[in-house]
């Protein structure tokens, strides 16, 4: 635990010592922002509206007309982000051959891993304790709806975690950090658009392609619905990761 916490604390400080954390925290939050202050203008509007008829003003639900589109656009974010945040972890390591320094240290695979890992989820959190500024002020405006916003919020920390497990792997094969981002963003982008496929697919492979897509299991959590299948799905696809990432790593330190 010690080692797996001095790499994290080293990473961290990697992060905040460079202009990488405050440029990719600074992004997120101004589209965040455009996206939010958007969407509270248009139900604005649309209450307006609504306030001349009573049957279109009891349909009026901030949760499914602000926050759920507004935690999508947040996941499109992240898509983008992540790898950003992700594709220096080894490749920079390999670039300038301290990896290798690394790899024959007493520390174990899976600490270096895991501390890398455990930086990255603390970057992922500060970002999205940032946005939840925004929830703060619609309450105190408005009457939202707590357990939906808590269960979206869940479902893009889980969804962040499982990107960033992606991204570690795909740094731990390259020194290039431009290309562990590019590929990570493409594997990111097709298990996202998998439920497309669904679409236009018949039989079991509709039900298959909906179970792999990253978009299904977070639109649920988006509208308040906790299910166990999706925290399991995002949980499964960490470990996936975080494994192929430990096997490449593993392979290498034994050459």
């Amino acid at each position: 635990m010690k080692n797996i916490w001095a790499i994290c604390k080293k990473e961290v400080k990697t992060y905040f010592t460079s202009p990488i954390a405050y440029v990719l925290i600074t992004v997120f939050l101004v589209l965040v922002g455009f996206f939010f202050y958007s969407l509270v203008w248009w139900f604005n509007n649309y209450s307006f509206q609504a306030a001349r008829d009573p049957a279109y003003l009891q349909q009026l639900n901030i949760n499914q007309m602000v926050f759920s589109p507004l935690f999508h656009n947040i996941s499109i974010i992240l898509l983008l982000t992540i790898p950003l945040l992700t594709m220096r972890l080894f490749a920079e390591e390999k670039k300038r051959q301290t990896d290798e320094l690394l790899y024959t240290s007493p520390i174990s695979v899976n600490q270096i891993i895991i501390g890398k890992y455990a930086a990255s989820l603390f970057v992922l959190l500060v970002m999205l304790l940032l946005t939840g500024i925004l929830s703060i002020l619609t309450f105190a405006y408005g009457n939202p709806e707590f357990v939906p916003i808590l269960n979206g919020y869940l479902g893009l920390f889980l969804m962040g975690a499982a990107f960033i497990a992606v991204g570690i792997f795909f740094s731990s094969l390259t020194e290039n950090q431009v290309v562990a981002a590019m590929l990570t963003f493409g594997a990111l982008l097709l298990f996202w658009i998998l439920n497309w496929a669904a679409g236009s697919a018949s039989g079991m492979w509709t039900d298959v392609l909906n179970y792999l897509s990253f978009f299904q299991h977070f639109d649920d959590l988006t509208r308040g619905i906790l299910d166990t299948t999706d925290i399991v799905y995002y949980a499964s696809f960490s470990f996936f990761g975080l494994f192929l990432a430990h096997s490449v790593i593993q392979s290498r330190r034994w050459r």
